[in-house]
C-alpha cells in the first residue's frame, strides 16, 4: 500500500522567484565582498555582464529550490520538504491547523499561481514564523487546499471501500461586507496614517540620494510667515488623508466576511488578494477596538481571538473599519454579549487621575525650581499645561474601564488612546492572575488578568474593587476561580 503522493508546485514559480530574486538574496552577503575584491570596470559591457550573471544566479537558485520542494496533503497531516543540501521536513497534523490563508499578489496573479499559508498551533520552530508556506501552486490547487485543510476527517466518514461519501457544499452566510464609504475613516486610524508617512520619508530619502543636477527645481510663489506655515500644514494634512484612504483601499478593497459551514472566510485586497479561513471552533473571543479618532467618528475594528493563530492582528481581522454599531453587532454574532459593563469604583478614578497628572507635576516642580534659579518660565508654563491636561486624560482612562460576566462569556475594557473591549468565552480562561501594588492595596482595588491561549494571551480588568475579584473570576470562568478570594 502506497502513501500519499508528494506533489510539486507549478514550474511557473521558477520565473516568479527569478524576477523577485527570492532565493538569490541569500547570496548577497557572499557576492558583495567577492565583487569588492575582484573589482569591476565602469563600462557598459561590465554592467550587462553583471545583470546577466545576477539573472542566471537567480534563475539557477529558483530552479533548484523548486526541484527540491515538495508537499504532501495526507489524510492526517501535511508534510513539506525543502532544502538542497540540508533537507528539512516539517509535519503538521491536521488537528493542529488553526487557519489557512491564500494570497495572490500581483505577479502571482499574472502567472496564475497563489501561495498558501497554513497556521499551525505548535508555534514556530524556525525563523519563518508560525506557518507552513506553499508558494506557487495553481489557483485551482490553492482552492482545493483551502477547502480541505480545515475540514475534520475521521475514519467514520469513509465507507468500507475507502471512499468518502459526497457532501453538500455548506451554506454561506454573509456576516460583513466593506462599504467603500468606510474608507473615510482611514485618516482617523493611526495604522493607515503610517503608510503615507513612510512613503513621504522614502521619497525624501530618495531625493537626498539623487545628484544635485537631477533634483527637481521647483519655482513658484514665495511665501513666508504664518501664511506659508498654514498652507504647508494644510497640504501635509490633505496628503496624509489621501494617502491613508489609498492605503486602506489597497489593503481592504472588496472585503467580505462569510460563515461557510464551520469556518469564517474573509476575502480582501486590491493588488494582493488575500483569502483567509478561520475555524469557528478555534475562536475563543473577539476584540472591538478604536483609537481616539475612530471613537470620535463612531467607528471601530473587530478581530477574532483564535488559538494558535500566527500574525493574529492581521489574519484574525473580521472588520478592518466600520461603524461602531456594525462592529458590536458582528462581535455579538460570534461571541455572546455578557451584558452592559460595570463601572469600577471611585478609587479607580482617583488613581487614574493621579497617575495622569504625575508627569505634569514632576515637570512643574522641576521647572519651578529652574524658573527661580535660571529663568525657566516657558518650561514652567508647559508643566502647568501638562498638569491641567492630566485631569481630562485621567477621567478618560477611568471612563474606559469596565467589566461584565454573563452565562457563557465575560468582557473587560481598558485603554484611552486605543480603547479595546475584549469579549471572551468562559472556556477560554487558562488561569487567573491578580496583581495588587501597595498603592492598590491602600485604595482597595486590584488588577485581574485573564490568561487565555489566544490573541495577546492576557486581558486585564484594571483597578477592580478588591471585594469583586473573586465573584468576577468565578462568574467569568467556574468555581475553581473562587480560590482567589484569599
Amino acid at each position: 500500500m502506497t502513501g500519499p503522493v508528494v506533489q510539486r508546485t507549478s514550474p511557473r514559480v521558477v520565473l516568479l522567484h527569478t524576477v523577485t530574486f527570492k532565493q538569490a538574496r541569500q547570496w548577497v552577503p557572499i557576492a558583495l565582498p567577492v565583487g569588492a575584491a575582484i573589482g569591476f570596470d565602469s563600462g557598459l559591457t561590465t554592467v550587462a555582464a553583471l545583470v546577466l550573471a545576477v539573472t542566471l544566479l537567480s534563475a539557477t537558485s529558483a530552479a533548484l529550490a523548486w526541484w527540491r520542494f515538495g508537499y504532501t496533503d495526507g489524510p492526517t497531516s501535511v508534510v513539506v520538504t525543502r532544502g538542497l543540501l540540508a533537507r528539512s521536513v516539517r509535519t503538521v497534523p491536521r488537528d493542529r491547523i488553526r487557519g489557512v490563508e491564500v494570497e495572490a499578489p500581483l505577479l502571482h496573479r499574472l502567472l496564475g499561481v497563489v501561495r498558501v499559508r497554513i497556521d499551525a498551533a505548535a508555534g514556530a520552530t524556525t525563523g519563518e514564523g508560525e506557518e507552513v508556506l506553499v508558494d506557487g501552486v495553481t489557483s485551482a490547487e490553492g482552492e482545493r487546499l483551502r477547502a480541505g485543510l480545515l475540514s475534520r476527517r475521521s475514519g467514520a466518514t469513509a465507507d468500507a471501500a475507502g471512499a468518502a461519501p459526497a457532501a453538500e457544499p455548506p451554506a454561506e452566510e454573509e456576516l460583513a461586507r466593506f462599504d467603500p464609504r468606510w474608507l473615510l475613516y482611514a485618516p482617523l486610524a493611526g495604522s493607515y496614517l503610517a503608510v503615507p508617512v513612510a512613503a513621504v520619508g522614502a521619497l525624501f530619502r530618495l531625493l537626498d540620494e539623487l545628484p544635485r543636477d537631477l533634483r527637481p527645481d521647483v519655482d513658484g510663489v514665495q511665501l513666508s510667515g504664518w501664511t506659508a506655515g498654514l498652507l504647508a500644514a494644510a497640504a501635509v494634512l490633505v496628503l496624509l488623508a489621501l494617502g491613508a484612504v489609498a492605503g486602506a483601499a489597497v489593503v481592504n478593497w472588496g472585503f467580505r466576511l462569510v460563515r461557510r459551514g464551520g469556518a469564517l472566510v474573509a476575502d480582501r485586497g486590491l493588488v494582493t488578494r488575500r483569502h483567509t479561513e478561520l475555524e469557528v471552533d478555534r475562536i475563543r473571543g473577539v476584540t472591538v477596538s478604536a483609537g481616539l479618532g475612530l471613537r470620535w467618528a463612531g467607528a471601530a475594528r473587530v478581530s477574532a481571538l483564535v488559538t494558535g493563530l500566527g500574525d493574529a492582528q492581521r489574519r484574525g481581522q473580521l472588520l478592518p473599519l466600520g461603524p461602531r454599531d456594525r462592529a458590536d453587532a458582528l462581535a455579538a454574532q460570534l461571541v455572546e454579549d455578557p451584558g452592559p459593563l460595570r463601572r469600577h469604583p471611585a478609587a479607580a478614578r482617583r488613581r487614574q487621575v493621579v497617575r495622569a497628572m504625575t508627569p505634569g507635576a514632576v515637570v512643574t516642580t522641576a521647572a519651578a525650581v529652574g524658573a527661580v534659579l535660571a529663568g525657566w518660565w516657558p518650561v514652567l508654563a508647559v508643566g502647568i499645561v501638562l498638569l491641567l491636561l492630566g485631569v481630562p486624560v485621567g477621567l478618560g482612562r477611568y471612563a474606559a474601564l469596565g467589566h461584565a460576566a454573563g452565562p457563557r462569556s465575560f468582557a473587560v475594557r481598558r485603554g484611552w488612546v486605543v480603547q479595546e473591549k475584549a469579549v471572551l468565552q468562559r472556556r477560554a480562561v487558562v488561569s487567573w492572575q491578580v496583581r495588587q501594588s501597595p498603592f492598590q492595596r491602600r485604595a482597595g482595588v486590584a488588577t485581574v488578568v485573564a490568561c487565555v491561549g489566544a490573541g495577546s494571551g492576557a486581558y486585564s480588568a484594571v483597578d477592580l474593587a478588591a471585594e469583586d475579584v473573586a465573584p468576577f473570576t468565578r462568574a467569568a470562568s467556574s468555581d475553581w476561580a473562587g480560590t482567589l478570594a484569599g
